[in-house]
């Protein structure tokens, strides 16, 4: 098979770089992620508000299950609160929940302290403002040069101290938040599902979200210590809700990471749907409702059947770097309302300004409550074979090796304009991603193996 010109000139007639995605986590107690770093970034953070002379100013924090939580969260508090800023504290919450409720309760800032779908060592932050959008670089930016000033010079005097109260029904709040996207008589009475919400963020509101609506629900994953966090289960790990569904025989599987702010599916038949599919099936659905605005946003890993679908349905499609920060900055910029990852991170415009894995399960069922095969309405298309290796390295700066570019050169070479292959560094792990695109599995296995060797 043959590309089309102009798409092969831009993509699969060399490698594509990409820049890792911006990110803040990293292995917890190093010499970014610690007590220290998370009390003097709070008290940047309050400080910057502060400055800008509003008549109040609130911070709303929420984290997922991972043990690091428990002392990076009282320094975030501290450092916020020492700088005059009140804080709200809402626990255990998916990502776009503390979204939503930074924008519903017109707070200033909204944090969120997780490392998403990385193992419980690592943590970090995500930051959101006031319209529930992640937080500007120019924003970022004047809060790290604030970091760097002296402690002393930004704590506020002690009547000024901020005040800290626990809002103990966010997660309520939350899926109040998620069932007014639907229509009032939306229910899943007579659907079963089962449910990974990889000991995370979501292992309390999904489930109880489900139930909420007459749902019959199976779950794994809801039995955090602290540690267990995506280990051997949620989004990364697939085998978990494939023999769950297959074990309960249930109409739909529902697989989120540690923030929930991924999904993967899994149809009636324990096959896997990934977020590709899951996007096709809303593109069409939406253009057939009149709902989708301009088209979709993808990123460089979406498979290339993605496009022709999409193009075979008159949807156009772009593509951005990897990472979510760039599917939405792309989506801003296009005016379109719906794009996403491969790795099932999708951002519904319409209803979210991040990505919900909780908000797309609901809108998959919505699509289902006519009692339709998960297995029908979910394989939209026939995915191109596609191979993914990680490379655990010590340093990701590996690529500039000139032995790394002359193997790049030469599965590229092999590889012809028979498919692709793309390699980046990843933004939140010590990795390199190799991904390679064709119909002659082979050949894939051959690019890798040239590329993978010139790494280790």
């Amino acid at each position: 098979m043959h590309f089309p010109g102009v798409f092969f000139d831009e993509l699969f007639s060399k490698t594509a770089f990409i820049p890792p995605y911006h990110t803040t986590s990293a292995r917890v107690n190093d010499e970014k992620i610690n007590g220290e770093m998370f009390f003097k970034f709070g008290l940047a953070a309050g400080t910057y508000f502060k400055n800008l002379k509003k008549s109040k100013q609130i911070a709303v924090i929420a984290k997922d299950t991972r043990l690091s939580g428990y002392t990076l969260e009282p320094a975030l508090v501290s450092g916020l609160a020492s700088a005059g800023m009140h804080v709200f504290t809402l626990g255990p919450l998916p990502t776009n929940g503390l979204a939503m409720l930074t924008k519903k309760m017109k707070a200033n800032l909204g944090i969120m302290i997780t490392a998403s779908h990385n193992p419980y060592y690592d943590n970090g932050l995500k930051l959101f403002g006031p319209d529930g959008l992640k937080l500007s670089d120019k924003i970022e930016k004047k809060i790290e040069k604030l970091i760097d000033s002296k402690i002393t010079k930004n704590l506020t005097q002690p009547k000024n101290l901020g005040r800290v109260k626990r809002l103990e029904e966010a997660s309520n709040e939350y899926i109040k938040i998620l069932k007014k996207n639907f229509p009032n008589d939306f229910n899943l009475k007579g659907i079963s599902i089962a449910i990974d919400c990889a000991n995370g963020a979501g292992y309390k509101t999904a489930p109880v979200l489900f139930k909420s609506l007459g749902a019959k629900v199976y779950d794994v994953g809801v039995s955090p210590n602290g540690l267990n966090i995506n280990d051997k289960c949620g989004s990364t790990f697939p085998k978990k809700i494939k023999a769950l569904v297959s074990k309960k025989k249930v109409d739909l599987g529902i697989s989120l990471d540690g923030d929930a702010d991924r999904i993967i599916i899994c149809d009636e038949n324990a096959k896997v749907i990934d977020g590709d599919q899951i996007i096709a099936m809303l593109a069409k659905r939406w253009k057939r409702k009149k709902i989708l605005k301009g088209g979709v946003i993808g990123t460089l890993m979406s498979n290339y059947e993605l496009e022709r679908f999409l193009k075979k349905e008159k949807i156009k499609f772009l593509r951005s770097n990897v990472g979510d920060r760039y599917v939405k900055e792309k989506m801003r910029k296009m005016n379109f309302n719906l794009g996403g990852e491969q790795s099932g991170h999708i951002i519904l415009g319409k209803f979210a300004t991040t990505g919900d894995g909780l908000l797309v399960a609901l809108e998959v069922l919505f699509s289902l409550r006519k009692q339709k095969k998960a297995s029908r309405l979910l394989n939209v298309f026939k995915p191109m074979p596609q191979i993914l290796e990680n490379v655990v390295v010590k340093n990701k700066e590996v690529l500039n090796n000139s032995h790394c570019k002359s193997a790049i050169k030469k599965a590229n070479l092999m590889m012809g304009k028979k498919g692709r292959i793309l390699v980046r560094k990843s933004g939140t792990e010590p990795k390199i991603r190799i991904m390679a695109e064709s119909y002659d599995k082979n050949l894939i296995l051959k690019c890798i193996k040239i590329i993978k060797s010139s790494i280790k």
